[in-house]
């Protein structure tokens, strides 16, 4: 679990106060921020880089990569003769998951490719904060780090993975388009949807789970009231909660899926989830139903057509990687789940979208 976290309005300007007690001499703090900053200075100047900390702009355009962390460490290491006080991250759930794994891949040898999985980092990462700017990805809660590597997409799955301090602002979210606000809170609402109805659901991961569902059904169908202030900072608390709810059991079938289409077709996260989640009535009926009227009452829409014009080659690859994904698919249907999630069947779901 992350151990520390500072929430609410104006909380992005304790990030030096909080900072200051983890530096170390002439060794910089570096903080990966989104490009969308780039040209706030206000926003810059509230950073308040000190000594010779470094700051580094990165496009949250493209999801992130195992290539591009080890680039980012390889640059930092050639520039620096002290290893970081730390990593700090602010953006969405790519800058995140980014600030993640080159804080684990500073102490550890070799490509990030090399720890994608479950618990293959043995070296805690140096210190690093999360601060994020858009909610509901649950990255700044969450053990992993989800990268697409030179054969798949799988996270960095450890006990080293979380950060040591994550700050919530909600005001941070203030001016998220309105498309990009709705796929990441339901990525959010889909990580709760998986959770609650997978096999691994214990105490611990439901009582998260349906704290973050009620929320998200709050902002997205039931309060018509709810002002956009009051909005930000549910859905900032749901975004952790949901979290934390998938920390302690996992995802399923939606997730499984969107992986496939992320490595084949570049398809951001959140958009991804809702892509595949718009076909699976089959596994979350209920759900699935209450998603069209959320979709339905804000007027987004779902992009159709992606996989039909795909070669068989790519087809194959989309279901060889949401295969792969073994604890997801248990999760999700039980330990019978290849009886259930053939190949065909994939193929035929895939086409759908």
């Amino acid at each position: 679990m992350v151990p520390k976290v500072v929430f609410g309005q104006g909380s992005f300007d304790q990030l030096s106060s909080i900072l200051n007690p983890q530096r170390k001499d002439k060794a910089p703090f570096i903080f990966l921020v989104d490009d969308v900053f780039k040209e706030n200075k206000i926003f810059v100047d509230r950073i308040n880089l000190r000594f010779n900390d470094k700051l580094i702009f990165i496009s949250a355009d493209e999801e992130p990569k195992t290539s591009q962390v080890d680039q980012i460490v390889k640059e930092i290491k050639e520039e620096f003769t002290y290893k970081p006080s730390g990593i700090v991250g602010v953006g969405g759930g790519t800058i995140l998951d980014l600030t993640k794994a080159v804080a684990i891949m500073l102490t550890n040898k070799g490509s990030a490719s090399d720890y994608q999985g479950w618990d293959l980092v043995k070296t805690k990462a140096v210190y690093h904060v999360g601060v994020p700017t858009i909610s509901g990805t649950g990255a700044e809660v969450s053990r992993t780090t989800v990268l697409t590597g030179p054969v798949r997409k799988l996270g960095i799955n450890s006990d080293f993975t979380p950060f040591d301090q994550v700050i919530l602002d909600p005001n941070l979210t203030i001016g998220v388009p309105k498309n990009q606000w709705f796929y990441t809170g339901m990525d959010c609402f889909i990580h709760c949807v998986e959770s609650l109805n997978g096999t691994f659901l214990n105490a611990f991961s439901q009582s998260y789970g349906e704290k973050a569902y009620d929320l998200c059904m709050e902002i997205f169908l039931e309060d018509e009231n709810l002002s956009e202030e009051e909005s930000r900072g549910k859905l900032m608390m749901a975004s952790w909660h949901g979290g934390m709810s998938i920390a302690y059991s996992q995802v399923g079938v939606a997730h499984a899926m969107s992986y496939g289409l992320s490595y084949v077709l570049g398809t951001k996260h959140g958009i991804g989830n809702c892509i595949v989640f718009d076909h699976l009535e089959e596994f979350y009926p209920k759900d699935v139903a209450l998603f069209k009227k959320m979709v339905d009452k804000f007027n987004i829409t779902i992009p159709k057509g992606l996989c039909s014009n795909l070669t068989e080659n790519q087809i194959n690859t989309m279901i060889d990687i949401a295969l792969s994904l073994v604890p997801l698919w248990e999760n999700a249907l039980g330990d019978n789940w290849e009886t259930i999630m053939t190949r065909d069947k994939l193929k035929q779901l895939y086409l759908k979208m």
